[in-house]
């Protein structure tokens, strides 16, 4: 299929965040979506097994989400979506508050928020599908949600590379780290390579074509 197909194709970016083990864990999501409409309401979400996010959502089984507002700095979005949380929190240097099953959740540059309990998981590959249920939410601002389309177009830059919906506005040859989105320019990887920023090893980097 021709990859510029899913170019065509459009999501809201949101900011995703559990608790486990007395850590607070998140990431940017592009995949958080409604799939019924009557009560109490199911979502789905998906996320990539290499995100720590993952591995802490599969062990807390609840999350909180929020809606990315159009002006939502980018700096939140690149902190959530390109950094990992195996190495820095996030939350820190943002207003914070938890949500009635105990999940972090930021308010900054977010129009609404949304608490969900997991249902089920269903084994996706290098993802893991995540049914949930609705149990609260709130509006956080007035405004209209970001969308994939306005945050890249705005700032010239790339999808994280654990996104769930992997989206670039061009195409760069290197490795990528799945941790936090380093890129190792080159043809190989040294032998025993770790990633500079977040100590990923080398062997998980995957391999980044240029077009």
């Amino acid at each position: 299929m021709d990859r510029k197909v899913l170019e065509k194709m459009n999501y809201g970016v949101f900011v995703l965040g559990t608790q486990s083990q007395g850590k607070r864990v998140g990431c940017v999501v592009n995949s958080f979506a409604q799939v019924t409409s009557n009560l109490p309401q199911k979502f789905t979400v998906t996320l990539n097994r290499d995100n720590d996010t993952c591995r802490a959502l599969l062990e807390s089984g609840s999350f909180s989400v929020t809606l990315a507002g159009k002006e939502c700095p980018k700096e939140l979005v690149d902190l959530f979506g390109y950094k990992s949380s195996r190495v820095v929190d996030k939350f820190a240097n943002y207003q914070t508050e938890t949500d009635s099953l105990g999940n972090p959740y930021v308010t900054e540059g977010m129009v609404a928020q949304i608490s969900c309990k997991v249902l089920d998981t269903m084994d996706v590959g290098r993802y893991v599908l995540f049914l949930c249920e609705g149990v609260d939410g709130k509006i956080l601002s007035d405004g209209r949600m970001l969308t994939v389309d306005e945050y890249l177009g705005k700032n010239k830059t790339a999808a994280p590379p654990t996104a769930t919906v992997y989206r670039t506005l061009e195409e760069v040859g290197g490795w990528v780290c799945p941790w936090c989105g380093y890129v190792y320019t080159g043809e190989t990887l040294p032998d025993g390579y770790v990633c500079p920023l977040c100590r990923c090893p080398g062997e998980k980097f995957t391999r980044k074509q240029p077009e």
